[in-house]
């Protein structure tokens, strides 16, 4: 979280003990009062990722994109509690109106990637770029990344791009420049600019701490410059989990996120979103075997709704997201009492100049969605 980025109530950072002694019972009791309190005026929507504890009670639930632009569509919400994490409220808020309020149960939901890529490590890396290649490189950012960094994208004419839509946006980037600069995470970056015919070999690595290329060719044939960033989850599946699943279950299929390394995603049988994912699992014939690489709490929730199905984590030691996991039912009941006594905490609001900016990568994006 950039702190020029975004303005936040957060009067009180640390929950109340009160939360701490409540039962689940009375908690889920007082976030149904709420709701049904509010009606229209709340809305509550929940990122794939979170606990079952809290997306039972969302009004919808998707990837950030999506969930952004159903925030967006709501004419009817005062209160937007986002329960996913920082980058995800902020571009909520970025999309929604002046008057709508945008609020995320805990702060602490951050998101590793996209703090990998902050806006001053940014500024000397295009700097830097713009000396060896001139006006000749598109900037292009996940949406897993700050509002500062999206604003920069916009500033300098480039977009914002999602895992489902990450290659249509690849594509056009190339329509406008010779070559892209793509933040923050390098495993999409690469593994879509591969799916594109572009050889690994034409791909350097920018790593912003030590402020220089990892490339041992000649720069001028670079086509992609990948931000040397991740995702702390996603990077923990390996080809040694893969090569357990191929022996001891060779008839299972192996579907990924391609947030994972190439050679995970090159050693799988099926890449894509988390919708993609979602979706392939859903149409696939009864009995089918799948070993899932994506964030814990999704894979126990595609397991439970596919009991005709034999699915496992691809990595059986995974953990959760640890930052998605900061949402909990005590942190949401929590904003949800601070909005009934009008005293909203955690409000997300991100700088007029920032979101107009930012607005203009995100605009981009959606003219190609």
């Amino acid at each position: 979280m950039g702190i020029f980025d975004v303005l936040a109530n957060t009067k009180k950072t640390m929950l109340p003990e009160r939360y701490k002694n409540m039962s689940v019972k009375e908690m889920e009791e007082r976030v149904w009062e709420i709701k049904r309190a509010f009606g229209e005026k709340l809305f509550l929507p929940c990122h794939h990722y979170q606990k079952d504890e809290v997306v039972q009670f969302a009004d919808a639930t998707g990837d950030s994109l999506k969930l952004a632009q159903l925030a967006a569509e709501n004419e009817k919400a005062e209160y937007i509690v986002f329960c996913g994490v920082h980058f995800m409220a902020e571009t909520a808020d970025i999309l929604t109106r002046e008057d709508q309020i945008v609020i995320l149960p805990d702060m602490r939901a951050g998101c590793s990637m996209a703090d990998m890529a902050d806006i001053v490590q940014t500024e000397k890396a295009w700097k830097a770029i713009q000396e060896i290649y001139g006006d000749t490189v598109l900037p292009i950012t996940y949406i897993n990344s700050t509002a500062a960094i999206k604003a920069f994208c916009g500033r300098h004419g480039g977009a914002t791009v999602t895992s489902s839509n990450a290659k249509k946006m690849i594509e056009w980037a190339f329509t406008q420049k010779e070559r892209l600069l793509f933040l923050p995470d390098q495993h999409l970056g690469r593994n879509t600019a591969y799916s594109l015919g572009i050889p690994l070999e034409q791909m350097a690595v920018w790593d912003p701490i030590a402020e220089t290329f990892e490339y041992d060719g000649d720069l001028q044939d670079v086509k992609v410059i990948l931000w040397k960033g991740h995702c702390s989850v996603h990077e923990n599946f390996t080809v040694e989990n893969i090569a357990e699943i191929r022996k001891t279950k060779p008839d299972m299929n192996i579907i990924v996120h391609p947030e994972c390394t190439y050679e995970v995603v090159q050693a799988s049988d099926y890449n894509g979103s988390t919708n993609y994912i979602i979706n392939t699992i859903k149409n696939a014939p009864s009995g089918s075997k799948w070993a899932i690489g994506t964030e814990m709490n999704l894979v126990k929730r595609i397991i439970a709704e596919h009991p005709d199905k034999e699915i496992v984590s691809l990595n059986p030691h995974m953990c959760p997201c640890l930052t998605m996991n900061r949402i909990d039912l005590p942190h949401l009941l929590w904003a949800l009492e601070s909005i009934e006594k009008n005293e909203p905490l955690n409000e997300i609001k991100v700088s007029k100049d920032i979101a107009k900016e930012a607005m203009l990568a995100l605009n981009k994006m959606l003219q190609h969605v």
